[in-house]
């Protein structure tokens, strides 16, 4: 089936008097309903008036076939400026210091020290090398072949190491602290 000057002018016609997509794919004959909406689309009538109620529809169904129909034109909305974009977060190398972080302050120097001592002892293992017993702590950036897991044995019921559940868990009451100040 393609779309004729005749079809897309029947379409626009009862698409204007409020028809629905099935009843125009019916009306066409040997077309399907979404087709019917991918056309609407791409002829931009998508935005119609949605404030048709049942008793309106029943009216436009009882028009005889000798009334001509009378299609709205179609409002223009205002042109809606694009989101902006987020800048991309800085990815750190493997190995490179992190920057502050807003929690950083919270993290103890010699929690700090213990996990630049234990990534020194890590396994380095991949993604597809870790288990339910593997500490699951991501070093380096993910986008290079320098990237890689802890690997070493996890604390019971934690998914990371001693020295990494340090680093990623803060205790209850420092963080009750934080919100009162």
């Amino acid at each position: 089936m393609s779309w004729t000057d005749e079809r897309v002018e029947l379409l626009k016609k009862l698409w204007g008097e409020g028809q629905s997509a099935s009843q125009i794919a019916k009306e066409l004959g040997g077309i399907t309903r979404n087709a019917v909406i991918g056309k609407v689309h791409r002829l931009g009538l998508s935005n119609r008036n949605t404030g048709a109620t049942k008793s309106d529809a029943s009216d436009k169904a009882n028009k005889t076939a000798s009334e001509p129909a009378k299609v709205k034109p179609q409002a223009k909305e205002p042109e809606q400026k694009p989101a902006p974009i987020p800048a991309r977060r800085q990815i750190i190398p493997a190995g490179q210091p992190l920057p502050p972080q807003p929690s950083a302050n919270e993290i103890s120097p010699e929690a700090l020290a213990k996990v630049t001592e234990v990534e020194k002892k890590a396994k380095k293992i991949s993604l597809l090398e870790l288990t339910e017993r593997t500490c699951k702590w991501p070093i380096g950036d993910p986008a290079t072949p320098d990237f890689w897991f802890c690997g070493l044995p996890t604390q019971s019921g934690k998914p990371y190491c001693e020295a990494h559940v340090g680093v990623a868990f803060q205790p209850m009451n420092t963080r009750r602290d934080r919100r009162r100040s």
